[in-house]
């Protein structure tokens, strides 16, 4: 993995490794999506789908219900301290479902899993190890890994069922979680200083104002949607890809390889035309229509393997610009000084939706079929559709964070008025009690030499 030039060297290590817990701790989430509706049957239950369903979203609830607290938790008392119980939790969790001996267990050991909520935690450590003007591009190193760990787990998936089935699987991410206990404790730094930082966690006096944004009600209601259909496909398309389309278990790689190499080929000019050319809501929005456009076509394939792939390569497409755009726009659209609350809310929201895709994908097969559970995904994906339709533009702005010691609330407020006033700056938080400046300022033509020398001035 590549980290920026500008990261100092313990920057990069903090970033290494912390980077690397949260894959570690995402590849043992991750690694049953492609075989577990297949191994489920062998287990008393397992026959269910809805049963099946709440196995594979479980840990949602306990995850999203538990990171906002585990965060504010590990201001006071530290945060390796958290990071560690949580990866412990995580790791039985692992063993529960392991050794479980009907489906109720693998249930009872997703909930578990999910408690050992570290992911508010490790965002605030990595606040603490890097500074501000380069923490975006740290956050970004993170949110690679998970895209990462993701698809890797789609190809590992089946090829470790193969080899250890999916106890050994469970057991291997248990040891997973108990390495990523190393890597925390000996490998990333200690932190000189913990504080909260508005960037990356959350507040509880700015929920309310970020919980009646419409805008980004919008947004997090999309990331719900997205990953409630993710976790409701993989209740079906293992079945689909075995009784449907003839496929071995142990091949399922062959599809899911070639379909996310060829969806990350096809998402890069996506991204550039977004992102560069300030295109960000047409490509949005006509992501979300490809979303929609994949689930009402897994509706009509299920017994034909190259319909699967070509509906799942649709589907990857989508999912792949609407998981790296959606956090841009977050960052965009929030409030300078309550980022962090805004991605908080986000990331519960997401959490929230693996379980309820989880349990009403499963309750809907179970019921009424796999063409119900995807009209279920292509109804979510329709009132996003909706949603994006009537968005604001998000603006064409960066992020920049600077370090500002030493003010008083006067000074700040001067500060903030002063760095407002310059060309290029849409908008501007300075807050005192942390020491930072936070501007949004447009992509080309803002005097940041400008800006450099009022901060400079006041620190």
């Amino acid at each position: 993995m590549e980290i920026p030039d500008k990261l100092n060297p313990a920057e990069k290590r903090a970033t290494i490794g912390l980077a690397s817990i949260f894959g570690l701790r995402m590849l043992g989430m991750f690694l049953i999506l492609p075989v577990f509706a297949l191994y489920a049957p062998t287990l008393p239950g397992g026959n269910d789908h809805f049963l099946v369903g709440m196995a594979l979203g479980a840990y949602g609830l306990t995850q999203g219900l538990l990171q906002l607290p585990f965060g504010m938790l590990s201001d006071r008392i530290g945060r390796k301290k958290v990071i560690v119980f949580g990866l412990v939790v995580f790791a039985l969790g692992s063993f529960v479902a392991a050794f479980a001996t009907n489906i109720y267990w693998v249930i009872a050991g997703r909930v578990i899993q999910g408690a050992g909520a570290i992911s508010a935690a490790v965002t605030a450590m990595l606040a603490d190890l890097t500074r501000e003007e380069h923490r975006t591009k740290a956050m970004a190193v993170i949110g690679m890994s998970i895209g990462a760990t993701f698809a890797l787990s789609l190809v590992l998936g089946p090829v470790l069922n193969n080899a250890i089935g999916v106890p050994g699987i469970f057991a291997l991410t248990g040891v997973l979680a108990l390495a990523a206990i190393w890597v925390i404790r000996n490998y990333v730094p200690d932190p000189a200083d913990t504080h909260f930082h508005a960037d990356a966690e959350a507040s509880p006096a700015k929920l309310s104002d970020v919980l009646r944004d419409t805008q980004l009600l919008r947004l997090n209601y999309g990331i719900f949607a997205l990953h409630a259909a993710q976790m409701a496909m993989f209740v079906a398309v293992p079945v689909m890809l075995v009784q449907g389309a003839g496929l071995a278990a142990d091949h399922h790689w062959w599809v899911y390889l070639p379909v996310l190499l060829l969806s990350f080929l096809l998402m890069a000019p996506a991204i550039i035309i977004g992102e560069k050319r300030d295109k960000l809501k047409p490509v949005f929005i006509g992501s979300v229509a490809l979303m929609l456009a994949a689930q009402m076509s897994l509706m009509g394939v299920q017994h034909s393997l190259w319909g699967l792939a070509a509906a799942l390569l649709a589907y990857f497409v989508a999912f792949n610009i609407l998981e790296a755009s959606l956090p841009s726009m977050i960052s965009r659209l929030a409030p300078a000084s309550a980022k962090g609350t805004a991605m908080g809310v986000y990331n519960t929201a997401q959490a929230l939706g693996l379980f309820a895709g989880g349990a009403a994908g499963g309750w809907l097969a179970q019921q009424y079929g796999f063409a119900a559970l995807f009209a279920f995904c292509g109804a979510l994906m329709a009132a996003w559709l909706l949603m994006a339709l009537g968005m604001r533009t998000p603006p064409a702005v960066r992020t920049r964070m600077y370090r500002v010691e030493g003010l008083d609330e006067a000074r700040a407020a001067l500060l903030k008025s002063e760095l407002a006033a310059l060309a290029g700056v849409r908008e501007v938080a300075v807050m005192a009690d942390e020491g930072m400046a936070v501007l949004k300022v447009a992509k080309s033509g803002w005097d940041e030499a400008a800006a450099m020398q009022l901060i400079k001035g006041e620190t």
